[in-house]
């Protein structure tokens, strides 16, 4: 079981590339890292950063040197990270890395980009009520898709191991902005109806798949309508089940839900195909329902992580036949918590699936080596591929021993 960490470019440029390569791989016993070649915007604390103890990073930017000719033609052009003025940081990432014996995975976050949003609103999602939501890209754009072939190839061809694909399917209406307000209370199921897609290319493609998507509009506009007039609706006392919504808008609404699962899967085998052309890299869909509400307090309760999967689009089944892996998020404190989402992933993908696991080794998930111990343990037990560890710049560096621990002394 390969060990890697997650790195942002920052890391590498405030601490030392070869000062951040040579602690992952002696404290943690890493050998690889997965470098962050394009992200979002967020505001992170830097514990051990020498220059910067809080950081708002560069939303939306790439943190490496795009090559022009591959965007010539592209509505979506990159934006660059001012990191890049002196240097390529995932090339520096990559040069340092072969000369330790290290493999660099990037790590991209696809459709999560508010600054492209900001840019190019009429290629972001839009609700029932025509409102653009410019945090995210829709996976049915034309140009977003374009762009993504054309980024994951660029970076596919600079020879990094593999690509993990964060944020590739639809996000939900409470995957947005910060400082986000309601002031009127919305029902999970109101919420959920609110974060679905209804711009005119996902319009046009559940057209084509049969979908009567202006009954399904109309059943969203009235449902959501009589909430924010204070009536009430039916759909808010309904549990966000797959099941449960299907049934709505007179069975509509699960034809909708089974197109999105079909437009996500092809983005990901477009990504796929462009990767491949240029050489051997590897294409890992990510699924973030390890990261859903419940695991933000390292204590999920409910179902496991992947009978969430379907509320981004994600048919993971049909997702892992069109990449090389599916990559999941053990999120969690709790090892039999782990154990059992493993299980239901295990059920559900086909036999022999690479599969990448994310783990915190730090609260809330971890609050010694004694906890981290079994974690890793179970994920060799399991054959995975990879285990991701999350995240240097935002964790104290004492957790990387405890990561370290559990794989030098046979217990992982």
């Amino acid at each position: 079981m390969q060990t890697s960490v997650f790195v942002f470019a920052y890391d590498l440029a405030d601490e030392g590339y070869g000062h951040v390569l040579d602690t992952v791989r002696e404290r943690a016993g890493a050998s690889a890292v997965n470098l962050a070649c394009s992200y979002h915007h967020a505001r992170d604390v830097f514990p051990h950063n020498p220059r910067r103890k809080v950081r708002f990073l560069e939303g939306g930017a790439c943190f490496f040197r795009p090559d022009p000719l591959r965007y010539a033609d592209l509505r979506i052009q990159p934006i660059v990270s001012r990191l890049t003025d002196d240097h390529d940081p995932l090339g520096r990432c990559i040069e340092e890395a072969e000369q330790r014996g290290m493999a660099v995975r990037a790590w991209t976050t696809n459709l999560h980009n508010t600054s492209l949003g900001s840019r190019y609103p009429d290629c972001a999602l839009q609700n029932a009520f025509g409102d653009p939501y410019i945090t995210c890209l829709c996976p049915a754009n034309p140009d977003a898709r374009a762009y993504l072939r054309a980024l994951s190839a660029d970076i596919a061809s600079r020879g990094v191991q593999a690509i993990l694909l964060e944020s590739i399917g639809y996000h939900s209406f409470d995957h947005g902005y910060h400082h986000e307000r309601s002031f009127v209370p919305l029902a999970p199921a109101i919420r959920f109806l609110l974060g679905l897609c209804f711009c005119p290319h996902c319009t046009a493609h559940l057209s084509a798949s049969g979908v009567d998507v202006d009954h399904v509009r109309r059943f969203v506009q009235t449902e959501v309508g009589k909430v924010f007039d204070g009536k009430p609706s039916d759909v808010e006392t309904i549990p966000v089940e797959r099941e449960a919504l299907a049934a709505l808008a007179d069975g509509e609404l699960g034809a909708m839900l089974d197109a999105r699962c079909a437009i996500v899967t092809s983005l990901v085998a477009e990504i796929t195909d462009a990767v491949s052309a240029v050489g051997p890299t590897q294409v890992i869909a990510m699924d973030m329902s390890g990261a859903a509400v419940g695991y933000a307090t390292g204590m999920p309760t409910g179902d496991p992580a992947p009978m969430r999967a379907w509320e981004d689009g994600l048919d993971l089944p049909a997702v892992a036949a069109a990449c090389h892996g599916i990559a999941v998020l053990a999120y969690a404190r709790d090892v039999a918590r782990i154990r059992d989402d493993l299980d239901a992933y295990a059920r559900l993908l086909p036999a022999g699936v690479s599969l990448t696991v994310g783990v915190r080794p730090m609260p809330p998930d971890c609050h010694s080596a004694a906890e981290m111990a079994p974690k890793v343990a179970l994920l060799r037990e399991r054959g995975v591929a990879s285990m991701d560890v999350y995240h240097y710049g935002l964790m104290r560096l004492h957790h990387l021993d405890w990561v370290g621990e559990a794989v030098r002394n046979g217990t992982g």
